[in-house]
């Protein structure tokens, strides 16, 4: 059986370079996604969503690898949109930051063969076997962002700041503005990963 690399398949969202910022177009992707608030270091109600997302993520993996259809793949990385009523509460322009306000949708992207039955189907699945605290949390939507910058950032995920501002005013020098949330894509596993080599997707909705 074949195991399909969606990572590959989606090159120019997932290979960004180090320190290299590009403009992509990315397409409408649906995701298994988790709204919350709080510090996310801190924060049960963000420890039972990503306990929620792979739950199903690999559910719906396993399920379908199983399945007539024999379809194989990996298991994508957490994602996560950022924003704060205040955005100074990131701690930028010299602000300190404020992790208790900060705003969060977790996610982890499906390949675009799961229908909305299979997802139904891994619900139940997983409520009968561990049913964990934040799954009637979870909803499976699609997410449009368009035009957008992006730049992998390599380091700790508290000294991203310069990063961002580079990546910010990429775009304002190219005539635009920016749109929509702050994107992150999490390459690396944390809990086995130096925080000096984390590899992070910054990503920016432009317009």
């Amino acid at each position: 059986m074949e195991k399909l690399d969606l990572k590959k398949q989606w090159k120019q969202l997932y290979g960004a370079k180090v320190g290299a910022i590009a403009a992509v177009d990315v397409p409408p992707l649906t995701y298994l996604m988790v709204d919350g608030e709080g510090d996310p270091n801190t924060s049960q109600s963000y420890s039972e969503a990503i306990e929620a997302l792979y739950s199903l993520s690999y559910t719906l993996k396993f399920t379908l690898k199983k399945s007539p259809r024999a379809l194989d793949y990996g298991v994508m990385p957490l994602e996560g949109l950022w924003w704060a009523d205040d955005p100074l509460d990131f701690g930028w322009a010299g602000h300190q930051a404020d992790k208790s306000k900060w705003k969060w949708n977790m996610m982890i992207l499906q390949p675009e063969f799961i229908a909305q039955a299979e997802v139904d189907a891994a619900f139940d699945q997983v409520r009968n076997r561990k049913n964990p605290a934040a799954l009637d949390r979870v909803r499976f939507e699609t997410l449009t962002e368009g035009a957008s910058a992006q730049i992998l950032y390599l380091g700790p995920f508290a000294e991203e700041g310069p990063t961002i501002q580079r990546m910010h005013d990429f775009i304002h020098a190219a005539g635009k503005e920016l749109r929509g949330k702050h994107h992150e894509i999490y390459l690396s596993d944390p809990r086995r990963t130096a925080p000096e080599k984390l590899k992070t997707i910054l990503r920016q909705p432009m317009g």
